[in-house]
C-alpha cells in the first residue's frame, strides 16, 4: 500500500534542504567586488560539491519512493511516452528550450536587466577530464535529480496520491524551481521559472520523466559547451 503522506513529506524536506543549499551557495558565491571571499573555490571543488550534494538528495528521494511504494507510473517511469519516442521528444524540447533561454537572456540584457552567469563560469572546467566529468556525470545527476524532484515527485506523485490538478502543481513546482536558482539573479530566476514551467508542462502532457530529463540535460549541456567551451555569446 502506497504511503503517499510519507513520500510527500520527505519530498518537502528534500525541497527545503535544496533551497537552503541554494541560498547558502548564493551567499558563498557573492561576487561583490568589495567583499573578500573566505575561500577560493575551484571549478573542480564546485563540481564535486554539486555532484555530491544533489546525488545524496537524489538517493534520499529514490529510497523514499521505494520505501513508500509509490507507483512508477505516478513518477513518469514506464508510462506515457517511452523509448525512442521519449528520447526524440526530449531532444526537440531541450533544443527548443535552450534557444528560448538564450533569446530571452539576450533580450533581457539588451533591455538592461542583469543575467548573472557567474556560477556557470565558475563551474566551467579547464581540462578535458573536467569536461568529461561535467558532461558525463555532474550534469546528468543535476538533470535527473531536479526533474525527479520538481516534476516526478512534486507533480506526478502529488497528483496521483491526492487528486490535485497537475497544472496547478506545475505552476507551484516551477516557482520553487525558480527560487532554487537564485544565484542567477532576478532575471535568471524569471527565465528559469518559465523554463521550469515548460518542462513541467512537458511532463504533464507526455507523462514521461525521461522526456524532461533529456530536455533538462541538453539545456544545461548546450549552455556550457556554447558559452564556456566555444566562447560564443548571443549578445
Amino acid at each position: 500500500m502506497t504511503e503517499w503522506a510519507t513520500f510527500v513529506g520527505l519530498t518537502g524536506v528534500v525541497t527545503v534542504l535544496l533551497l537552503a543549499l541554494s541560498h547558502a551557495s548564493q551567499e558563498a558565491l557573492d561576487t561583490d567586488p568589495e567583499a573578500e571571499p573566505d575561500v577560493e573555490l575551484s571549478s573542480g571543488l564546485l563540481l564535486a560539491n554539486v555532484a555530491l550534494s544533489q546525488g545524496l538528495l537524489l538517493g534520499v528521494l529514490l529510497a523514499a519512493a521505494w520505501y513508500t511504494e509509490v507507483p512508477l507510473e505516478a513518477l513518469g517511469i514506464g508510462a506515457g511516452l517511452t523509448g525512442m519516442g521519449a528520447l526524440a521528444a526530449g531532444t526537440v524540447l531541450g533544443i527548443g528550450l535552450y534557444l528560448g533561454s538564450e533569446l530571452g537572456g539576450a533580450a533581457a540584457g539588451r533591455l538592461g536587466f542583469e543575467y548573472d552567469e557567474g556560477l556557470r563560469e565558475l563551474l566551467a572546467p579547464d581540462s578535458a577530464g573536467g569536461w568529461a566529468i561535467l558532461l558525463g556525470l555532474v550534469l546528468p545527476v543535476i538533470a535527473f535529480f531536479e526533474e525527479f524532484l520538481f516534476r516526478a515527485a512534486l507533480i506526478g506523485a502529488v497528483a496521483a496520491g491526492y487528486g490535485v490538478s497537475p497544472w496547478l502543481l506545475a505552476v507551484l513546482s516551477s516557482m520553487l524551481f525558480a527560487i532554487g536558482h537564485g544565484a542567477q539573479g532576478n532575471t535568471g530566476i524569471l527565465v528559469t521559472g518559465l523554463l521550469g514551467f515548460v518542462l513541467a508542462a512537458g511532463f504533464v502532457v507526455t507523462e514521461s520523466l525521461l522526456v524532461v530529463v533529456v530536455a533538462h540535460y541538453l539545456v544545461n549541456a548546450l549552455e556550457f559547451v556554447v558559452h564556456e567551451g566555444l566562447g560564443i555569446e548571443w549578445t
